[in-house]
């Protein structure tokens, strides 16, 4: 396995005292050694990551690099076949994907992945199906608050939305189920810039309430830019970890991923 770089914090700002002495968060999420394939291909090879309460985590890499796999096993769609996956402490690796839904972990897929022919409502409630029938009535109000054009858009089919709309969509119909984890997987992907400023104002936002994010975004500037860490993955393999400040930094960071 090839060692893995990691960038200290003070290696770009240097924390004050009361900062240092503080308890890091409880993990959310601890992975070690997971690999997965695809057939005959290893599409992910002794990933190691953690997450902890209240961060935004970000992971970036080329296309191909195992981005989306690593979340697709973590959110349990695909079976890893080594290592091991613990969320709140609790070794999952096996569990089914919708039981891990129900423990709170939930996805935003690539490609957003609406119902089309479905309301815009209609889609956000299928968001809560892992809860009692008659709660989600609090949850939709606060997805409108924070996208209005889904509450002026309620009653139309979902495949009428322009793609950003979708987008919001997807990320709303996520937080219906109340996520102690919140997966994002590409959410810029396809947007004009207007529209990514948009989807990214309200990752920030969910960001300062307190919500737990792991981020795998193509646009690895706008995602380190607001992340508290973030690790570099390439051909399935964590090659470097640190803050995001300390990524942002990192000349193999720039050359390779933010064109400088």
């Amino acid at each position: 396995m090839r060692a893995i770089r990691t960038l200290t914090e003070d290696a770009v700002v240097s924390l004050t005292h009361d900062q240092a002495a503080t308890e890091p968060p409880e993990s959310v999420l601890r992975v070690r050694g997971l690999e997965t394939s695809y057939g005959r291909i290893k599409a992910l090879n002794g990933i190691d990551i953690e997450i902890r309460r209240g961060e935004l985590v970000a992971l970036v890499g080329a296309n191909g690099a195992g981005k989306t796999t690593l979340l697709r096993v973590i959110s349990g769609v695909q079976p890893a076949h080594k290592g091991e996956i613990r969320f709140e402490g609790e070794d999952i690796t096996r569990m089914r994907a919708h039981n891990r839904v129900r423990q709170g972990i939930c996805q935003v897929p690539e490609g957003r992945q609406v119902f089309g022919p479905l309301s815009v409502e209609d889609n956000l409630r299928l968001g809560a199906y892992t809860r009692p029938r008659g709660y989600a009535d609090e949850d939709l109000a606060k997805v409108y608050a924070m996208f209005p054009v889904l509450g002026e858009k309620r009653a139309l089919p979902a495949g009428t939305l322009s793609g950003g709309q979708q987008q919001m969509l997807a990320v709303g119909r996520a937080l219906m189920g109340r996520p102690k984890l919140l997966l994002l997987d590409e959410p810029s992907m396809g947007l004009a810039p207007l529209l990514v400023a948009d989807v990214f104002k309200a990752i920030r936002a969910l960001k300062a309430e307190g919500m737990t994010i792991f981020l795998v975004e193509q646009n690895a500037f706008a995602a380190l830019a607001i992340a508290d860490r973030g690790y570099v993955i390439e051909t399935g393999s964590i090659a470097l970890t640190g803050t995001g400040q300390a990524l942002l930094e990192d000349e193999q960071v720039k050359t390779a991923y933010l064109g400088m």
